[in-house]
Order: structure tokens, then C-alpha cells, then sequence
């Protein structure tokens, strides 16, 4: 499709054989001839366009490129008699045909007043456009035809058809043609690409379906960090028919993003996989999951999905966590001055605390924000103080005059475990904020039961840490000076010893694809979920908070919290 949509660009650009124009000019008039060649040319881009959704099996795109096909096969003769060309559109129309049973993926919802608006509208500013240059030579006109007959010419000119008119000089017909044949080409492959664009559907969260999967966090939350984070109300759930499964995903451009692993019975996994394969297959979307674990990318695995490492996650042991001995010395000393100026840490689930201080929490939380871009899907939970986020553990610091000067939260992870989801702190903060309440929050995991907590995710770990090694071969050492590159911009490294420098175990975190020609398209999806590409959809908080900016360890965190910010997990799981 997209070879013969470069074919058609060509042979729009290229004369036509030589006396073949002379012939045609016969029986079709010059601007008849220009509007085929510039049409010739406009669906050759729209058939490049087309040939993404018809690899994903969309039924409309398959619609589209027959239309298209056969379309320009008229065009190929009306531009100058160039058989060759049409018989490889016919060839290409035949072919559609023939495999039509392959392309069933149903259309994404779209209103139908935005896949018009812009096409009429381009149709009508032609149409305008047209008619002031009508109107402006008159002079040149033979007669006296009238406005009617210069809105009939303008209006025919949009959809490439002569009019009526006869200019006394050819110039200003052709212009006229060309102008008015331009709006209207422009109208239809606008047309095209809204009618082709992957929709974004709205996840269907009932109560019903909101009690089962916390009922399933409440027996299985204990296999995957990342778990309730599936709670966020811009995941769509797939679930196994048992109900004892499903897997958590957003659509994005065409993408169905899942994120971790599968919730629920390891043993019903493959079914509640298999119905999010079957939903995406339907749609004609790209099935992706982000961060999973090692359980979760065997599951993906098999059921034909591909697995490459993203990187490790950071969890710290708490029984075994301390502050003594010299690789905590900067944590240590981080503490201690913030503990000097007279700030202090309470640390209580959600549930116990009063109203009054919730509320007093959130509003800080909200002053703290720093930017309106709001990031994180696949490790954020996008919410702080709701009510059925009791079992959620809260940090709250403040300094010597009783003002809350940070934030912190962490999410259930099972009955012993905790995952950091939001960290904002106040930027006048004294240094050594963010670490006080990360310690702090650590020390009290072991009285509340607590023996594991995840800190965040450090993506492509493993080529900082092996490129220290003695021996480190070129092709690492190669590898790790681009990414010193890419820190530069988006603070990969810092990221990674923000996370080191507790002291952590790293665990895997891996990405699932269906082929590695899908990779560019998903990597879009995954930054445009974590905000750090525009979607055109509301942006949620991601565990560092809103920011407008990739978050930088080594400074003031980007979500507002004090000096030595943890790398966040929604920034790293999309880079």
C-alpha cells in the first residue's frame, strides 16, 4: 500500500509521456489535467496514510483505500493517459478485494461533527476563496454570466469539476481551478486522516467492576508494586470470564497500553490476557504493556507478545534498611540537617487521620504542584485523599512553626508492602526534605508491618552499573555515552543514583510488544500517557506530582518536593 502511495507521488510530480498530454487535451481541459496531477499526488500521501490502519486490519481504512485506489486509477488517465500507473492502482484495488475478510477491526468511536467540521470548513473557505477571484477579473470574463454562475464555478472547482465560465485568457481559469481544486483536495485528505485517526475511548468504570478488582488487590495485591495503580479511573479493565483476572490498560493513538502485571489468579492470567488481546485485535489496536514484571512478561510471553528489559525497580528491604556505614552517608547527612531546623514527620494511614488534616494535606499537595502538566499512568495513582484510598500511607512534614512543608504517599502494596506514588514538598524547603521523609516513612514500615518498599524505577540500569565494572566491553561503554547524552535532557542518570543511594534491591521491569516495527508508535502512546507529549486529554498526577519539566534529582524535585527528589517511575518507565 504505502509502496504503491509513493508510486502515485511520483507519477504525479513526473511529466506524462510525450505526446500523450496533446491527445488528452482533446477531450479534458488544461485545469481538468492539473487538478488530476495535483489529486494524483494528494492520494498518493493519503494511501502511505492509509496503510498504517489497514496493517492493523481497520475495516474503514480498508473502505478508504478502495475508494482511493479506485479513484486514482481514474486519475492516472484523466493526468495524461498513464496506463502504466492505472494498471498497478487496478492491481491494488483487485488485491483489496481479494483479502477484504482480513480487514474486521471496528471503527473507534468518533463524533461525527468533528470528522465534518474541518473539511467543511476548508470546502467552504475554497469556495470563498474561489469566488473573490472570480470576482476580482470579471473583466476577463466572456459575457456577462452573473454571481450565480460565478458561485456555480467556484462551488465545481472545489471538487475538481469545470464550470461554466470562459475566462479570454487562460491564465486566470486555470488559477482559479487550481486555487478552488486545491481547498477541496486539502478538504478530503483532512477528511481521511480524522476519519483513519485512532480514537481514545472513555473507560467504563462501574461500581460493580470498581468492588471486584479491589476485592482481587485484597487477595493478590501482594504479587505486583504496581497493583493498585490499576485503580486509576483512566484504565479500562479486561477481564478473564472466571473474573478472577484482568488486565489493567488506556488507549492512546491507537495503542492499548497495559501497565504491570496481570491482577488476580496467576492461573487465570492467560484468559484475562487473552480477552485484552481480543478486545485490541476487534479495534485494531497495538497491544503493549509497560513496566511488568518477571511473572507478568513469562505470562505476555506466552501469549505471543515480545519481551525486552526497560529496566529495575528499586525496593528497599525494611528490616535490613539503616542509616549506618558509609554508602548511606549522604541520606544520613540529608536527615540530619533537616531534623536541625527543626522538622519533623508524621507518618498514618489515610484512614486515621482527621478530615481537618486530609484536606490541610491535599490543599498543600495542590500549592506544591509545580506546573500545570501533570504526569504518570503506569506507577501514579492520580489522586490524593479520597476516601477509598484509606489504607494509603501519608507523610506529612513540617518545620518548626507546625507548617506543612511536604508531602509524601505511598500505595498498598499486598498486607507488607508499600509503593511511593506522589512526593511534593514546599521549594523554600530547608535541603534534606525529601530524604527525612522518605526515611522517616521507611522506619515506620517495620511497627505497621511493612517489609518492603518500592521506591521507584530506574530505566536502563543496568547499563550505568555494568559500565562502572572493570572490563566493560565498547559496545556498553558506547552505549552509556549516549545515555550520558540523553541525561543531559531528561536526567536518566541522576535518576538512578537518586534511587541508589538508599541502598536498594533492583528488580526488572520489562516491555511487552507484538513486533519491534510497533516500538515507535508505542513509545509515542507511553509519553503521551505519562504526559510528556501532548494527548489532547486530561493529564493525570503522576508520582511526582504535576511538572512541566523532566524531574531533576539533584535539585528541587519537580513535583515541588525538597532537594534529592527520588527518580519517579512515571518519568523513567516511558524514556
Amino acid at each position: 500500500m504505502q509502496l504503491t502511495g509513493l508510486f502515485n507521488v511520483i507519477t504525479g510530480v513526473l511529466p506524462p509521456p510525450h505526446g500523450r498530454l496533446a491527445e488528452l487535451s482533446e477531450f479534458v481541459p488544461t485545469a481538468g489535467i492539473i487538478s488530476a496531477r495535483a489529486a494524483t499526488a494528494v492520494i498518493g500521501v493519503l494511501l502511505i496514510y492509509v496503510g498504517a490502519g489497514l496493517r492493523r486490519g481497520k475495516h474503514r481504512a480498508w473502505q478508504v483505500a478502495v475508494a482511493l485506489a479506485g479513484t486514482s486509477l481514474v486519475l492516472h488517465l484523466a493526468k495524461g493517459l498513464d496506463f502504466e500507473p492505472a494498471v498497478v492502482c487496478g492491481a491494488l484495488l483487485a488485491l483489496l478485494v481479494v483479502v477484504r475478510r482480513r480487514f474486521h477491526a471496528v471503527p473507534d468511536r468518533r463524533g461525527r461533527w468533528r470528522v465534518l467540521s474541518a473539511p467543511v470548513g476548508l470546502a467552504v473557505a475554497g469556495f470563498v476563496v474561489g469566488f473573490a477571484e472570480i470576482a476580482v477579473r470579471d473583466d476577463r470574463l466572456v459575457g456577462d454570466p452573473g454571481w450565480i454562475r460565478w458561485a456555480e464555478q467556484a462551488a465545481l472547482g472545489v471538487v475538481g469539476v469545470s464550470g461554466p465560465l470562459h475566462f479570454r485568457d487562460a491564465y486566470g481559469g486555470v488559477l482559479v481551478a487550481v486555487t478552488t481544486g486545491a481547498f477541496g483536495l486539502l478538504a478530503a485528505a483532512v477528511a481521511v486522516v480524522l476519519l483513519l485517526l485512532p480514537g481514545a475511548p472513555q473507560p467504563v468504570r462501574t461500581e460493580q467492576n470498581e468492588t471486584r478488582l479491589r476485592e482481587l488487590l485484597a487477595r493478590h495485591g501482594h504479587q505486583d508494586s504496581l497493583g493498585y495503580f490499576a485503580l486509576r479511573g483512566d484504565k479500562s479493565l479486561a477481564w478473564a470470564r472466571s473474573g478472577k483476572a484482568a488486565v489493567a490498560y488506556r488507549v492512546i493513538g491507537g495503542v492499548s497500553l497495559a501497565s504491570g502485571d496481570p491482577i488476580g489468579d496467576v492461573e487465570a492470567w492467560p484468559h484475562a490476557i487473552a480477552t485484552w488481546l481480543s478486545e485490541s485485535d476487534q479495534h485494531g489496536w497495538i497491544p503493549a504493556v509497560l513496566g511488568c514484571g518477571a511473572a507478568g512478561g513469562k505470562a505476555y510471553r506466552r501469549s505471543g507478545l515480545d519481551v525486552i528489559e526497560l529496566g529495575d525497580e528499586a525496593i528497599v528491604d525494611v528490616a535490613s534498611f539503616t542509616l549506618q556505614g558509609r554508602p548511606m552517608r549522604a541520606v544520613r547527612q540529608a536527615v540530619a540537617r533537616a531534623r536541625r531546623v527543626g522538622y519533623t514527620c508524621q507518618v498514618v494511614r489515610q484512614r486515621d487521620l482527621p478530615p481537618a488534616v486530609v484536606a490541610e494535606a491535599v490543599h498543600a499537595a495542590a500549592a506544591f504542584r509545580d506546573g500545570k502538566v501533570e504526569r504518570g499512568f503506569s506507577m501514579a495513582l492520580s489522586r490524593l485523599g479520597d476516601p477509598r484510598d484509606g489504607d494509603c500511607l501519608l507523610v506529612l512534614c513540617r518545620d518548626s512553626q507546625s507548617r506543612l512543608r511536604g508531602v509524601l504517599q505511598l500505595v498498598p502494596w499486598g498486607d507488607d508492602g508499600l509503593s511511593l506514588d506522589l512526593m511534593r514538598g514546599d521549594r523554600a524547603a530547608e535541603n534534606g526534605l525529601t530524604e527525612l521523609m522518605m526515611v522517616s516513612a521507611i522506619d515506620a514500615a517495620g511497627r505497621l508491618g511493612v517489609r518492603r518498599v518500592s521506591l521507584n524505577f530506574a530505566v536502563l540500569r543496568s547499563v550505568f552499573a555494568r559500565a562502572e565494572d572493570l572490563g566493560a566491553g565498547p559496545v556498553l561503554r558506547m552505549w552509556h555515552r549516549v545515555l550520558l547524552i540523553a541525561s543531559r535532557f531528561w536526567q536518566i542518570e541522576s535518576l538512578y543514583r537518586a534511587n541508589l543511594k538508599y541502598q536498594p534491591a533492583w528488580h526488572p521491569r520489562y516491555l511487552c510488544f507484538p513486533t519491534a516495527r510497533d516500538v515507535p508508535l508505542i513509545a509515542v502512546a507511553a509519553l503521551k500517557a505519562e504526559a510528556f507529549l501532548p494527548s489532547g486529554q486530561r493529564l493525570l498526577t503522576g508520582r511526582d506530582g504535576p511538572t512541566a519539566s523532566p524531574p531533576d534529582p539533584d535539585r528541587l524535585g519537580s513535583a515541588g518536593a525538597g532537594r534529592g527528589t527520588p527518580p519517579t517511575a512515571a518519568w523513567v518507565a516511558t524514556t
